[in-house]
């Protein structure tokens, strides 16, 4: 199931990330912390999801959210 599919307030472990060809967003969610392994909660749906993972707290579209696989 993606990001977008997730219940609000409840831990996911992501298992994957897949942007299919795009390095270029591959490479930014990596550098927010993204990554296979790692823990992800979303704090708010609107237009965007606000999620939280680590000690921050981020806000990406639901073209992102897609791309997470938890």
């Amino acid at each position: 199931m993606t990001l977008n599919e997730a219940v609000l307030g409840q831990e996911y472990l992501i298992t994957d990330v897949d942007t299919g060809n795009d390095e270029e967003m591959k490479s930014f969610l990596f550098s927010l912390g993204c990554y296979s392994g790692e823990k992800i909660t979303v704090v708010d749906k609107k237009k965007n999801l606000v999620v939280a993972i680590k000690d921050a707290r981020y806000n990406i579209d639901p073209e992102l959210a897609d791309a997470i696989k938890i």
